[in-house]
């Protein structure tokens, strides 16, 4: 406990450091290069085709040194990690690192290097503010091509919310027009001689165009761990539209003075039920108007999603938000206590955790994620855009995951089913199942002769019970498969009680 609350101490110190104590000499060129490193990851990458298969592989991305023994980068650097070495600017020796903190929904991630060798002579860099259109940057990063630090020059050229590409999430980014290439990911982009965001993803397609995660997120995130623990971003669980329409105005009887967006439905476990109702037209957020497009005003004439604001708060804090009900004025404040996850049937990519699944009788259950979907482009068998339309629907209180069969194990217990892949279950044996455990746990109980699973149209597969109980072993072996489950499927094994004989004590000894 004491060991705990020292690190937890640790911890709250060095990111009040890294976000509200600033240097008053600005860093020269040399100082901030030998601050910035180049980071090399070997991951193990899962097959969700074949969940019980993974490949190796490695990469290179970049980084900054901050205080306390930290290094900044992005979340996709070090996703699916095994091995992780750093080496800083103008030398040659790798030094290993492991992941302290990670968001993967920001693009973020925190690195820890005990060796403390490595930061000799370092002058750790501190975060600036979020910058402004036509203000220019400087990108450092080690990208593919060479070995050396690069350093190019840019200028911000729009600022508002964007697509992650690593997480899918919708957030405020900052968009510039210097090259981004692979490798430069995780780099600082440097202004004034403070971080003003670190890189993330470039634009396929386009010439020097690329984004970068902005110090609001950055700082955002430093303020979640503190606890030493990873929340997310909130969520409110609400599905709106726009209100641009002249005639969905005039139903709402809205005057040309009032704007804002329709909440037309309500997601399932929602913190804002009881506070919400569909068909409220939220007018504001924290006191900030939000326009009939969604937008709001985040500096003078400066527009981006509504969430700007939702985003500026941690998970357990209030959120005021301003409604025309009935064309009445209702202002209401929510405690903000779900996130994203909590609002998806189909669960978006998923990093550092390998995929579920079971066999039996050679069908292959998994739940489906849209790393099943899109992982691999394709099924086994063909295009996986049959479950695409799940990525669409939302969870409720019968079903928060969607559980298929992925594929058959040809065998002669499952003759008949061969060809049967992604088939969408519903029930086993007249019962449904909420998620993934649950319908396990079905299987696991079942005693009854035939398993029979049903899909939405009716269509039936009858599992011979015994018949695939005993040939599962033989089709594991045949398809050259270690385990017929998943590692957090396997029965947890029971501490063993070593009794050790008493001492006695020898005459004369």
């Amino acid at each position: 406990m004491i060991t705990k609350a020292i690190r937890l101490i640790t911890l709250s110190l060095f990111y009040f450091i890294a976000t509200n104590v600033y240097a008053k000499k600005e860093l020269s060129a040399i100082d901030l290069k030998e601050s910035i490193v180049k980071i090399y990851t070997v991951s193990n990458r899962p097959n969700y085709q074949e969940p019980w298969n993974n490949s190796t592989r490695q990469t290179s991305g970049s980084g900054s040194i901050l205080t306390g023994g930290r290094i900044l980068t992005n979340a996709h650097v070090i996703a699916n990690g095994t091995f992780i070495e750093v080496k800083r600017y103008g030398q040659t020796k790798r030094y290993t690192a492991t992941v302290e903190s990670v968001s993967h929904d920001a693009d973020l991630a925190i690195l820890k290097v005990m060796d403390k060798k490595f930061f000799k002579d370092s002058t750790p860099l501190k975060l600036g503010n979020l910058p402004t259109t036509q203000q220019e940057v400087v990108v450092y990063g080690f990208p593919t091509g060479g070995d050396t630090l690069s350093v190019t020059k840019g200028v911000v050229s729009r600022i508002e919310h964007q697509r992650y590409a690593h997480s899918s999430e919708y957030m405020l980014s900052v968009q510039i027009d210097a090259a981004i290439n692979p490798g430069n990911s995780g780099g600082p982009v440097i202004h004034d001689g403070k971080i003003a965001g670190i890189v993330m993803q470039g634009l396929r397609g386009s010439d020097n165009i690329g984004y970068m995660v902005p110090t609001p997120m950055i700082k955002h995130f430093f303020t979640d761990i503190k606890d030493g623990k990873y929340n997310g971003f909130p969520d409110l669980g609400i599905i709106v539209q726009a209100m641009e329409n002249s005639a969905s105005r005039k139903k709402f009887k809205l005057d040309e003075k009032i704007t804002g967006i329709l909440a037309y439905k309500i997601l399932h476990n929602s913190p804002v039920i009881g506070h919400v109702k569909e068909g409220d037209i939220i007018t504001a957020i924290d006191g900030h108007t939000i326009a009939n497009d969604g937008t709001v005003e985040f500096r003078p004439k400066e527009y981006t999603s509504y969430g700007y604001y939702i985003d500026q708060h941690q998970i357990g804090e209030k959120l005021k938000l301003d409604l025309i009900r009935d064309s009445k004025k209702v202002s209401v404040e929510v405690t903000l206590s779900t996130t994203s996850k909590d609002f998806r049937l189909v669960q978006r990519e998923r990093y550092d955790k390998f995929p579920r699944y079971f066999i039996f009788g050679g069908f292959v259950f998994t739940p489906v994620t849209k790393d099943y979907i899109y992982g691999s482009g394709l099924s086994l068998f063909g295009s996986s855009s049959s479950l695409s339309n799940l990525l669409k629907q939302w969870p409720d209180e019968n079903r928060s995951e969607a559980v298929i069969i992925s594929q058959v194990l040809a065998s002669d217990a499952n003759k008949g089913h061969h060809n049967l892949y992604d088939w969408l279950i519903k029930e086993v044996n007249g019962k449904s199942f909420k998620n993934f455990d649950e319908f396990y746990k079905i299987m696991a109980e079942i005693q009854d002769d035939f398993i029979t699973l049903v899909d939405d149209d009716g269509y039936r597969v009858v599992i011979d019970r015994v018949a695939s109980q005993k040939e599962n072993k033989k089709i594991l072996e045949r398809y050259h498969i270690d385990s017929s489950r998943s590692k957090d499927l396997e029965p947890k094994k029971k501490k063993s009680t070593i009794v050790t004989a008493p001492k006695v004590k020898v005459p004369g000894a």
